[in-house]
């Protein structure tokens, strides 16, 4: 609990707190890494506060707060339950609602691209298509998320 103790005083004042912007902002800048070793693109900083990619920073958040709940709290806490329930929704939604979205509006811009009547420009911008994540993007930020928890 001493490790603990002292580490709170170097962020924000909250250890749980201190552990889940950390995962969240490891995730955003992991992202930007492989954008420009994988994807060999140029560094866009909006990465470091949009949805979607490689890996999910949802996932490292909400997964960091549940293990650092577990480690403060305990298993059997009401604290952890709230915590560790809250991080399953999360990843659901990046799964199924959040990705299905993006792929709505990739086919949306699909067809406004088609159609040569009608431009994005009718619609002012072209919509946001990587919203959700992929089943591997969301365990890698779990893990991500997990090994932080525990760590820190």
């Amino acid at each position: 609990m001493e490790f603990i103790r002292n580490s709170v005083n170097w962020f924000t004042g909250n250890y749980i707190l201190n552990v889940s912007v950390t995962a969240f902002l490891t995730a955003q800048v992991i992202k930007i890494i492989i954008e420009l070793s994988v994807h060999r693109k140029k560094i866009t900083f909006s990465r470091l506060t949009g949805s979607g990619g490689m890996p999910s920073s949802h996932s490292a958040t909400v997964v960091a707060l549940a293990t650092s709940v577990y480690r403060v709290r305990g298993y059997d806490s009401t604290d952890f339950a709230i915590a560790a329930i809250l991080a399953i929704i999360v990843m659901y939604d990046a799964l199924n609602i959040r990705r299905a979205a993006g792929e709505h509006a990739k086919r949306i811009n699909f067809i406004m691209q088609s159609l040569s009547e009608v431009t994005p420009e009718t619609f002012q911008r072209q919509l946001k298509e990587l919203l959700g994540h992929t089943p591997l993007q969301v365990v890698m930020g779990a893990l991500l998320g997990l090994a932080l928890g525990l760590l820190m």
